[in-house]
């Protein structure tokens, strides 16, 4: 079996930036949930240090900021948002078969186990060579993303949260060039946005508040 890195060797090889990505995930004000119970766990460290391993050396879209702060701050958010261990772990490992490839689904199954799986794909929007262009892949994944369970649900949740706190801020910093860097442009990315924070809203998840309120950010910045 291979050796996957734990959360010590992996954060030595990566080095304080990607330490400190977690730390950025603020949690909303006016939220109601309960605080996560779950404490640090050899399972959790092996996610991490297997995430690490996979998006090692991937930068963020058209920035240098390492990948790898992506999935840390997503799975902050899961537990800020009372996700359990399976979530936080899912959270961690939700691009790594779409990013790595589809011989680490057999991994995941492996390691984490049949939920974390089944997470992990359900937060995957590009399983397949010969993919559709990008509108008709997001107009799926946001067909799926109705009919996903809870559990799943929470983590896209934090997932695009995340991101579009990343895309809010490169605003700030860039203005409305900054969304040229996206497959779907200036509108695409409006639209998705749009959509995923009424779908969110729709379903009730618990950071829907949040997205909508950074979404009418981004909306206002966008121009």
């Amino acid at each position: 079996m291979r050796r996957i890195p734990t959360l010590v060797t992996a954060m030595q090889r990566l080095g304080a930036p990607a330490q400190a990505a977690a730390a950025t995930a603020q949690p909303p004000i006016r939220q109601h949930r309960e605080p996560s119970a779950i404490k640090h766990s050899e399972r959790l460290s092996r996610a991490f240090g297997y995430a690490a391993h996979v998006h090692a050396g991937q930068l963020r879209k058209g920035t240098a900021v390492p990948y790898i702060s992506h999935p840390l701050a997503v799975s902050a958010l899961v537990l800020e948002y009372g996700g359990d261990e399976d979530q936080a772990i899912a959270a961690l490992l939700h691009d790594v078969v779409e990013d790595g490839g589809h011989q680490h689904a057999s991994q995941i199954n492996q390691y984490f186990g049949e939920r974390v799986l089944r997470m992990v794909l359900d937060c995957t929007d590009a399983l397949d060579q010969g993919e559709p262009e990008w509108r008709a892949r997001k107009q799926r994944y946001l067909a799926h993303l109705a009919e996903v369970g809870a559990d799943s649900l929470l983590v896209n949740a934090c997932d695009k949260l995340h991101n579009a706190r990343c895309i809010l801020h490169d605003l700030e910093r860039f203005g409305p060039a900054s969304l040229e860097r996206f497959s779907g442009g200036r509108e695409g990315v409006l639209w998705y946005y749009r959509s995923l924070g009424e779908l969110f809203a729709r379903r009730e998840a618990l950071p829907a508040a949040a997205l909508g309120a950074v979404v009418a950010g981004v909306v206002a910045l966008a121009g």
